[in-house]
């Protein structure tokens, strides 16, 4: 038998933490941390194996928004580092794994329910192969999903920090006020939530329109979605382009062609707005392989939890 297994979805603004029993499948005991109300990683696992109202787990799989390279762990959205061996050490882990946040999302995949995904795009009936994963947040993910030899293997990928290319004359105007000396607009830049912000402000400048600097993401995207403000609608349709043409880079520079799945702290709260937005039609717009990217079938993942589902199976 497996043992229980502490998993934990730590991002730039939120770690998610839960107990999971191989034997019931189920997740317990999930609590949500604000992240910066702790701070380090440390404290927020210290309140939660506090709280546990059961023998602490001897196990654990963390899913980490940060490069996983060394056993030390720098944050990229955030201030917190970390030494994993340190903090399996401290908490008594016998058994720890550890993997990129959206490697953990791609893990999730396998195992969700018809509930837990709601389809955007039907693509090719019987369509097969990698899947990618692709999600805006504080920042921007991506992971893949293959079968070897049977078993599934998570690749974590980048695509919040590739390039990304404007495709009308508003986007074009956008990019050149927001464009940082000397450099390019990398997709997380926009398409993030900091990046719906700036996009909000920068289309008031283009559109010489008054904007409301004290506007969180959730704000512009709230009084898009009941068309409440014109210039927070058009903010979030640009938000929804520019993620389809991401994600049409990402899914061809892997050749992920077995389903696109989109997730994330934003993408849930407004599929139907994403649903009637240019996202499709600007993931397809690839020149020679739009149909190839027509064919792809893509998801929005409605799961409550993926990154502690994907933590809770993912191979330790």
């Amino acid at each position: 038998m497996q043992p229980r297994r502490m998993v934990a979805d730590i991002g730039g603004t939120n770690t998610r933490l839960a107990l999971f029993d191989p034997g019931t499948g189920a997740l317990r005991c999930v609590k949500t941390y604000i992240n910066r109300e702790y701070l380090h990683l440390e404290d927020v696992i210290a309140r939660w194996l506090a709280d546990l109202d059961e023998p602490a787990p001897t196990a654990c799989c963390l899913a980490v928004a940060a490069p996983l390279s060394t056993d030390h762990v720098a944050m990229v959205n955030m201030d917190w580092s970390f030494s994993r061996s340190e903090i399996a050490r401290r908490f008594g882990m016998q058994q720890a794994g550890w993997l990129n946040d959206f490697q953990a999302n791609a893990h999730a995949l396998p195992h969700l329910s018809g509930e837990e995904r709601r389809l955007l795009h039907p693509g090719r009936d019987g369509a097969s192969g990698k899947l990618a994963v692709v999600g805006p947040g504080t920042g921007l993910g991506g992971a893949t999903l293959e079968w070897a030899a049977g078993l599934p293997h998570a690749c974590p990928c980048e695509p919040g920090h590739m390039g990304l290319a404007c495709a009308t004359p508003e986007e074009r105007e956008l990019f050149r006020r927001l464009a940082p000396s000397g450099g390019e607009i990398y997709a997380e830049l926009l398409v993030s939530g900091p990046g719906l912000q700036r996009i909000y402000r920068g289309l008031g400048e283009v559109r010489d329109q008054q904007t409301d600097s004290t506007l969180s993401p959730a704000d512009i995207s709230g009084r898009a979605l009941i068309e409440e403000d014109a210039l927070c609608t058009a903010s979030l349709a640009t938000f929804c382009a520019l993620l389809g043409s991401v994600c049409g880079d990402f899914v061809l520079a892997n050749g992920a062609y077995g389903g696109l799945y989109l997730a994330g702290g934003i993408v849930p709260r407004m599929v139907d707005f994403l649903e009637s937005s240019a996202f499709h039609r600007r993931f397809t717009h690839k020149g020679a392989l739009a149909a190839t990217l027509g064919d792809v079938p893509v998801h929005v993942v409605t799961a409550p939890h993926p990154g502690l589902l994907g933590a809770a199976y993912a191979p330790l």
